[in-house]
């Protein structure tokens, strides 16, 4: 796809959702392990839930399950019977749980202030415009595609509303590629030490421990994916 065409359908995609995703709000508790999330990020469903995981600033491990995929799925399968998706973990509380309304209220209520914000609730509106914000990204971080897989996860520091990093997670999604996700919205408590570690605040970010790689950029970040796990 044209880079201006792929960037505007992004920022699109963002527009439709009202700007979930996009900053943090009341916090409660915190974890003391990452949360575990099995999804695609064409998912109109797996996209509540990544935008809830934002607003309330937690890390999870994200092990992408795009359709044709044979990595990740077989473990949804197994733990929780069925290939369904989004599918979240949380080893904190020992809860596994399918359908995104029902983790988005777990969510909130656990690591939140109890109550689900508007622009996170269920409903036909809310469902519509994920629906919406998928169409305007057809195809993209949907099917798997040949790779290679890393021996130890990625980390990436980015934020669920922001366009340029939704094109970094539809490549690793499409690649299989598990990865450690740092949320970082406007409001993060994580931002200062972000900010210490890469020199600047700016998202998205990718570190490689398998290669000591670290990056900014969307497209060179995508461009190193594909150059090191993509298949030849």
């Amino acid at each position: 796809m044209n880079r201006t065409l792929d960037i505007a359908s992004s920022l699109a995609a963002t527009l439709a959702r009202l700007g979930a995703g996009t900053r943090v709000g009341p916090l409660g508790a915190r974890p003391e392990r990452p949360l575990e999330l099995y999804d695609f990020e064409a998912c109109p469903f797996c996209r509540k839930v990544r935008e809830a995981l934002c607003a309330l600033d937690l890390e999870v491990l994200v092990y992408p399950c795009p359709k044709g995929g044979s990595r990740f799925r077989p473990s949804v399968r197994e733990r929780g019977g069925k290939e369904q998706f989004p599918f979240l973990v949380d080893p904190n509380s020992g809860k596994a749980m399918y359908e995104s309304n029902e983790i988005v209220r777990y969510l909130f209520e656990r690591y939140g202030n109890g109550r689900v914000p508007f622009l996170y609730a269920g409903g036909p509106l809310h469902d519509g415009t994920a629906m919406l914000a998928s169409a305007l990204r057809p195809g993209l971080g949907m099917r798997a595609e040949p790779s290679r897989a890393p021996a130890q996860p990625l980390e990436l520091w980015s934020f669920e509303g922001s366009p340029f990093c939704r094109l970094v997670r539809e490549r690793l999604c499409s690649l299989e590629i598990p990865y450690r996700l740092h949320n970082v919205a406007k409001g993060s408590p994580g931002r200062p030490a972000f900010e210490r570690r890469s020199g600047r605040m700016m998202v998205p970010y990718l570190a490689d421990p398998n290669t000591q790689v670290e990056m900014f950029e969307s497209a060179d970040i995508v461009r190193y994916l594909e150059a090191t796990y993509g298949a030849p």
